[in-house]
């Protein structure tokens, strides 16, 4: 059941019906504005997040949606403006009684969270987040080559990737002592 003053956060707890139910957030131009300032991009042209929520066993819930998006930032080269499209599945199981396995032990399952399940789920959260993870880090503009860089002090050698690993002259030392 969606919160009436609320549309895009749904009670998951108490009394609600424990049936199926489709979900789509659209945010108006000033929500995108806000959520492009608060991610650090350019704009976000257009933004939804459509799917459906069930129910798994007793207490559970599961969704299952699309993230549809069409983001501008800037190029990591020559900062003119990059649109990427975006259509990303998003995959969220709300779990009643969940205890987060710690880092060490954790093992990544596929493309599937699970979280905590709480009283309401904030779609516009779940966008968000997901939002947040699916845009490039480092766009590029169409045409631009990656940048290889070397970062030394004047007068310095740069940094080999031999020197960056200690047991790559080990077998020639290993040799050179069993022959000498």
């Amino acid at each position: 059941m969606a919160d009436t003053r609320d549309p895009h956060r749904i009670r998951l707890t108490g009394t609600v019906p424990r049936v199926p139910r489709n979900v789509a957030l659209r945010p108006d131009a000033e929500t995108r504005a806000a959520m492009a300032a608060e991610i650090g991009v350019s704009a976000i042209r257009k933004l939804s997040l459509s799917g459906e929520l069930r129910p798994i066993g007793n207490r559970d819930w599961e969704l299952s949606a699309i993230l549809g998006a069409t983001v501008v930032q800037p190029c990591g080269v020559t900062l003119e403006p990059v649109t990427t499209r975006i259509d990303d599945p998003v995959e969220r199981r709300f779990i009643a009684g969940y205890d987060s396995p710690q880092a060490a032990e954790q093992e990544m399952p596929g493309d599937v969270e699970d979280e905590p399940l709480t009283d309401m789920l904030d779609l516009s959260v779940v966008m968000a987040e997901a939002l947040a993870l699916a845009i490039p880090a480092f766009p590029r503009a169409e045409g631009v080559e990656p940048i290889d860089a070397d970062a030394t002090p004047p007068g310095a050698e740069p940094i080999r990737d031999e020197d960056t690993k200690p047991f790559a002259g080990l077998a020639d030392a290993l040799r050179k002592a069993t022959d000498g």
